[in-house]
């Protein structure tokens, strides 16, 4: 399994936050392009993301499935790309001096990916992970909480 790990500078909560909207997986996942609807009640175990990734005209319409959920805790996805396979996502949120560990594993477990599971291929899973943490630090520190203003004051009626 391909794993890498980053700090963020903001709370277990905030970084699950992001992790529950699933609207927002192509703001942070490399190579997600449309999230075309996510499942109520997500990340609940068995709801999915309806999502297409690559570069258009190339891209594929598949889902990515909740396996585990422990809210501020773990998430465990099935990520479907049918043709080409299907891949275990594995997060985990731990608490931490001034903020958060987050660590991402990736392990291809149906298809050519799994085929051909080579070094290579875990190292170019670990370039792009890395990347998708970094895209979601920055979401998680810098945008307001969902719910919230910019000044951290409710939104919404009568807020």
């Amino acid at each position: 399994m391909a794993v890498v790990t980053k700090h963020m500078n903001t709370s277990p909560e905030r970084v699950w936050a992001e992790l529950s909207d699933g609207w927002m997986y192509t703001g942070w996942v490399v190579g997600a392009t449309h999230i075309r609807d996510v499942d109520e009640g997500w990340p609940a175990v068995g709801t999915k993301l309806h999502h297409q990734i690559g570069a258009w005209p190339a891209t594929i319409s598949d889902s990515t499935q909740v396996i585990e959920s422990e809210p501020t805790r773990r998430l465990v996805l099935q990520a479907r790309a049918w043709p080409v396979g299907e891949a275990r996502v594995v997060l985990e949120i731990e608490p931490d001096a001034g903020g958060t560990v987050v660590r991402m594993g990736e392990a291809p477990t149906d298809g050519v990916p799994k085929w051909l599971h080579n070094p290579l291929q875990d190292a170019l899973l670990k370039k792009r992970n890395a990347e998708s943490l970094e895209r979601l630090a920055d979401i998680a520190e810098k945008r307001p909480m969902p719910g919230f203003s910019s000044a951290g004051r409710p939104t919404g009626a009568g807020g």
